[in-house]
């Protein structure tokens, strides 16, 4: 039986700020890094993946335009 009060594995790495992940501040003035989802509106930003943008609220997808193909 497991012992109360302790914790599997070490302390992990510091985590980012989530809020520093999707702005930029320069000037004084808030930028977007991200883009948000036309569905849903702004505030809910699409995940970045290798192929693709998508709202993990709506299901949204926007594919990305492959530049030059390599199979």
């Amino acid at each position: 039986m497991a012992e109360k009060g302790k914790e599997k594995g070490g302390k992990g790495q510091p985590k980012k700020q989530t809020i520093a992940r999707y702005y930029n501040v320069k000037d004084g003035k808030v930028a977007r890094k991200n883009l948000w989802c036309p569905k849903c509106g702004p505030g809910i930003f699409l995940a970045v993946h290798n192929d693709r943008h998508s709202c993990g609220k709506c299901g949204y997808t926007e594919f990305k335009k492959e530049s030059n193909s390599q199979r």
